[in-house]
């Protein structure tokens, strides 16, 4: 299994149509959801879109740490590569 399939949560939307609440639940094969405000187990799955990767200061710090290890500089761009070269 890659690394980032074993990263990835099973968040799901939901709406319960019982109080009219929206919430998001992390959902196993085993687990059957129930609504936090009302406790009903009628809810209607929600379709939504998947969030982007996050561009924050410490993933990009990160990656460009690990790309440094692996003797590359792919998470760099041209100009900060010429800097680094000079």
């Amino acid at each position: 299994m890659s690394e980032s399939r074993q990263n990835t949560m099973p968040l799901y939307d939901y709406h319960c149509p019982a109080c009219d609440n929206h919430f998001e639940l992390l959902v196993r094969s085993s687990t059957v959801p129930t609504c936090p405000k009302c406790g009903s187990t009628n809810l209607e799955k929600c379709v939504t879109a998947p969030a982007a990767p996050g561009k924050s200061a410490a993933i990009l710090k990160a990656a460009r740490q690990r790309a440094a290890a692996e003797g590359h500089m792919s998470n760099y761009s041209q100009k900060e590569r010429s800097k680094l070269l000079s």
